[in-house]
Parts: structure tokens; C-alpha cells; sequence
């Protein structure tokens, strides 16, 4: 059998993320579960150029990291900020006439879609660290209340999903897979 190239060996992305401890309590399992997460996709992107960003999966899909770069920054805007906070802030890449717009238009900055992903992200965590795992926001869908609990789990989810597209497109663009 003929070995396995280096470069194409997984890189280790168990460094540099949080700590998820086993024992702590749920607070701390849940916000250092999604910034593990969050770590996660930003080390699936690590050392990629603005091209290889906005490389598609395959046709016809839209799919890219740097779309989904943009998508995550939207929906910690939506979540965290316009339904949980009530901040009146106006929604990113999207419209009710392009509402792909995240993934449509990834000819922009990556630089300044990576702030903003950042400001975003930092958004949240103060949105998390002020309110109690019980306190509720309010779907701008149909009403319905939710809890910061359920929006952590469900936020959590939203990462691992697309840390799983993004590992397939990372390792279309250069043959490189993680965990």
C-alpha cells in the first residue's frame, strides 16, 4: 500500500480552542461548547487565501467557507442580538429579495468579514454573560418565546452542522481534514 502523503495527514485542531470541562456547570458547558465550536471554524479556514475562501463546493451548490464565514456572522446577529436582545440592528447579508445573499456574494473583504464575525461573536457573549439560562427571547417567526438555554444548544448545533460542510469544502480545497 502506498503511504499517505504528509500534507494531506489531518491538522491537529485540538489545540488552541477552549477547554470543554465534563464537570462544570451547565453554563459554562454550553458557552465553552459553542466557542469551541466557533474556534473550530476558524481553524477550518486557517491559512486559506481570499480565492480558496470562495471556492464552491461543487455545482450547482453556493456552498464556501467564506459564505458560510458570512452566514454564521448573520445568524449570531439574528439569534443572539435581534430575537434574544431585541436590538433593533439591521440583518446581514440577507433581504427578503436575495435571501442568499451570504452565500451569493463572496466576492467582498474576507478581512472585514472575518471583524465581523469577530464583533459578532463578541456581541453574543455579552448578550450570554448578562442573562440568566432561563430568560427568553422572542422568534420574530411566529412569536413563540425560546430560552437562552434552548438558543445555546440550538446555536451549538448551527456550528457543528457547518463545521462539518466546512471540513468537506476544506478538504476540496487542499485536501486537508480535521476534527
Amino acid at each position: 500500500m502506498d503511504a499517505i502523503p504528509e500534507e494531506n495527514y489531518p491538522i491537529d485542531w485540538s489545540g488552541d480552542r477552549p477547554e470543554v470541562s465534563r464537570t462544570a456547570s451547565e453554563r459554562q458547558i454550553l458557552t465553552s461548547l459553542l466557542d469551541w465550536h466557533r474556534r473550530t471554524f476558524e481553524l477550518k479556514c486557517q491559512g486559506l487565501t481570499p480565492q480558496q475562501l470562495a471556492l464552491r463546493s461543487t455545482e450547482p451548490s453556493t456552498l464556501s467557507l467564506h459564505g458560510l464565514l458570512r452566514h454564521l456572522t448573520g445568524t449570531e446577529r439574528w439569534w443572539f442580538r435581534i430575537q434574544f436582545a431585541g436590538e433593533d440592528v439591521p440583518l446581514l447579508y440577507y433581504s427578503d429579495e436575495r435571501p442568499e445573499q451570504d452565500f451569493d456574494d463572496t466576492d467582498g473583504d474576507v478581512e472585514v468579514a472575518w471583524a465581523a464575525w469577530r464583533e459578532e461573536c463578541a456581541r453574543s457573549r455579552e448578550i450570554v454573560s448578562g442573562a440568566s439560562l432561563d430568560d427568553t427571547g422572542k422568534s420574530r417567526r411566529d412569536g413563540e418565546p425560546f430560552s437562552l438555554r434552548w438558543l445555546l444548544v440550538n446555536h451549538i448545533a448551527e456550528y457543528a452542522r457547518h463545521n462539518g460542510h466546512a471540513d468537506l469544502v476544506r478538504e476540496r480545497i487542499d485536501g486537508r481534514t480535521g476534527r
